[in-house]
């Protein structure tokens, strides 16, 4: 397997990236509101379990430091130099894996379409972003 040179830097910043992208697709300036209604909860629901959150978003952030960690394997791997072979990377990796996984959660477990919608929405523009910023 050929070694890759990966850069941390770029890493973290595409992490935060991420969770700058999930504040702001979940909030109401986005689809908050349709969010909760997928979910079945109100907000004043979501503000009363705010209780312990710091550990969510920390789980969180070292969740998409992961992904972050992979995809920059994966665009070493296959060479991705530009910012359109990073944004490549990021929605072959989401078509693959996430689109797929999320729609066996749609379909098996009867979760509304607006959850896989917003959901993997989510995930194909922040992997596309993450691929941008590593690549």
């Amino acid at each position: 397997m050929p070694q890759v040179q990966i850069n941390f830097l770029a890493i973290l910043v595409a992490a935060i990236s991420n969770m700058v992208l999930g504040f702001l697709w979940y909030s109401p300036i986005l689809f908050g509101k349709k969010w909760l209604l997928a979910i079945g909860k109100t907000a004043d629901q979501l503000k009363s379990e705010k209780k312990g959150m710091g550990k969510t978003y920390l789980l969180t952030f070292i969740g998409a430091l992961v992904m972050a960690y992979v995809l920059a394997h994966i665009i070493g791997y296959t060479d991705a130099s530009t910012i359109s072979g990073g944004i490549q990377a990021g929605f072959w990796m989401w078509l693959g894996f996430v689109a797929t996984t999320s729609l066996g959660g749609l379909l098996f477990e009867k979760r509304p379409s607006a959850l896989f919608y917003i959901t993997s929405g989510y995930y194909l523009v922040a992997l596309i972003i993450m691929g941008a910023i590593l690549a």
